[in-house]
């Protein structure tokens, strides 16, 4: 039961479902930036290239061997194109984690800035003046 209860412990731990929440955000997050690359950003640079659609880019190494209709052998190919897409994947999500990191460093920076607030008087102070104090109403 130690065991179980230990590892419980463990995935319950704050850093743990930090972590587990930012992998499952960050994988939605990949998901949205694919489609904009590919729905969205690649559509216009292609036609502005002359009407290329990157996913097609490719140098065929060794065509298809094909009986009739039916595709024997696979052509071998070098798909540029995705690997294009996937570069501009690349580059959009890691200017949008440079963007958080730096927004996250400049809050970081304003706390450490903000002066904490003054400590009050220790209890040896507090008891020194309450001995003074008293000290003074027993002299009158």
């Amino acid at each position: 039961m130690g065991f179980f209860k230990d590892f419980k412990a463990f995935l319950l731990k704050g850093d743990i479902v930090n972590l587990a929440t930012a992998v499952i955000v960050g994988g939605a997050f990949g998901k949205i930036v694919t489609s904009f690359t590919k729905d969205i950003l690649m559509p216009p640079i292609g036609m502005l290239l002359g009407g290329v659609k990157f996913t097609e880019l490719k140098i065929v190494l060794k065509d298809a061997v094909l009986n009739g209709e039916e595709v024997v052998t696979e052509a071998v190919t070098i798909n540029y194109g995705m690997f294009i897409q996937t570069i501009m994947d690349f580059v959009i999500i890691g200017f949008c984690i440079f963007m958080v990191l730096k927004a996250y460093e400049k809050t970081k920076k304003k706390e450490e800035e903000t002066p904490a607030a003054p400590a009050g008087p220790t209890t040896e102070e507090l008891l020194a003046e309450i001995r003074d104090e008293l000290k003074k109403q027993n002299t009158k």
